[in-house]
């Protein structure tokens, strides 16, 4: 992906890049030669350290050659079999096993990087909703003015589609897929039996860290649901971008960037750039996502002829348009300004509109308006503050125990 016409590519680092999951297919090709040695199936003679014989100055030729069996695992597998000596590298395995498994390898890689966006923009999300939970503003309905609320109600209203985005990406599964040719395992069995072949598949989401897992090759709700949950974090990160374009109009001036990007023809602008990057990834990701499901459902037979394919670059560009918006989101957070002041002038001058409502209310039980209208809004604040620290005090733990949140 071109970070000329993808400003923010490089935050990607490179996650879901063909390195990475070049990277990622060696890793199980090395995992699954080591377990054929280990439960008895390949001999002692077979075993080989596979790491650094392919490397990325081998991407072209690998990528030329795909071609011709309609996947990478074909020539990547000649290159580590002529390099390493050992005949045994991928046995028993077919072409989608090693797609697929280093595809979900490289995939919890990018969604441990979001992962812990999510967690820093919830911790910063818990000051704002903190600090500005007393602080006045006008809510908006249908673009109109509607009643009093407050920024801390509204940045609560934040902190909980990136709590529920954070909950998504760690209820994530991330399952291994070995099946051999068509799913049966018939050619590891042939190799070494049924016990070995059952021990061999284990060890290697052993080391793989992956969930053991019946072959998929044909059911994709492991590669849906990633895509579902990245989209979750987009939503959530649009729907905050959104209001932050809105709010940061200079007639309403009650939000700012920390930095506003300039223009190139008219230098008194400070354009809400982090804003309008975020908006356009939650704006691209979900046909991302929608690809991914037409392929799911149009996966046939036990090994899908096409639909399978079409995966690949789909969910590397989702995961890494997710992990750059994850990036911008962070800092459009931290650096957020509020403009408590305007928030006050505003609801000051529409202050008769704003409290229609509350005369309407009060004639009907015949008593004086109350002092104030914000309602249960310190209890619904409470609340998700409640959720937050719950989530973040989880997470903190998990962390201390070394395990993957």
């Amino acid at each position: 992906m071109s970070a000329l016409l993808w400003p923010g590519d490089d935050r990607a680092g490179d996650l879901m890049s063909d390195v990475d999951v070049l990277a990622a297919m060696v890793e199980v090709e090395q995992a699954w030669l080591s377990a054929l040695v280990e439960t008895g199936i390949a001999p002692a003679s077979a075993k080989a350290d596979l790491r650094g014989l392919v490397t990325a100055d081998d991407l072209p030729a690998i990528a030329a050659a795909a071609e011709a069996g309609g996947n990478p695992v074909i020539p990547l597998v000649a290159l580590l079999r002529d390099r390493s000596g050992s005949t045994w590298v991928h046995r028993g395995l077919t072409s989608q096993d090693v797609v697929d498994s280093a595809l979900v390898l490289a995939a919890r890689r990018a969604l441990g990087r979001v992962t812990d966006q999510l967690r820093a923009q919830a911790q910063t999300l818990v000051y704002l909703v903190d600090e500005h939970r007393p602080t006045p503003m006008v809510a908006r309905t249908l673009t109109q003015h509607a009643v009093p609320t407050t920024f801390g109600l509204k940045a609560a209203v934040w902190l909980t589609s990136v709590l529920d985005a954070y909950d998504d990406v760690a209820a994530l599964a991330y399952p291994l897929q070995l099946g051999g040719a068509a799913g049966t395992h018939a050619a590891l069995v042939e190799l070494g039996g049924p016990e070995a072949a059952r021990a061999c598949v284990a060890e290697t989401a052993r080391t793989l860290g992956l969930a053991p897992s019946p072959p998929w090759h044909t059911t994709r709700t492991a590669v849906t649901r990633i895509g579902d949950a990245a989209v979750r974090c987009t939503d959530a990160w649009g729907r905050i971008a959104g209001d932050v374009l809105v709010l940061a109009r200079p007639e309403i001036g009650e939000l700012a960037e920390g930095a506003g990007g300039g223009s190139s023809t008219m230098p008194h602008k400070a354009n809400p750039v982090l804003s309008t990057l975020v908006r356009r990834a939650a704006l691209t990701t979900p046909q991302l996502a929608a690809t991914l499901h037409l392929a799911a459902a149009q996966q046939v037979d036990e090994r899908a002829d096409g639909a399978w394919h079409a995966e690949w670059e789909t969910l590397a560009t989702l995961l890494r348009r997710t992990a750059v918006a994850g990036g911008q989101t962070s800092d459009l957070l931290a650096g957020l300004r509020v403009r408590g002041d305007r928030m006050w002038d505003t609801l000051k001058a529409a202050r008769s509109d704003m409290l229609a409502e509350q005369r309407t209310m009060a004639a009907l039980v015949d008593r004086e308006p109350a002092e104030s209208y914000l309602g249960l809004t310190d209890d619904l604040v409470d609340a998700v503050l409640a959720r937050a620290y719950a989530t973040l005090d989880r997470t903190h733990d998990r962390n201390d125990q070394g395990e993957h949140p």
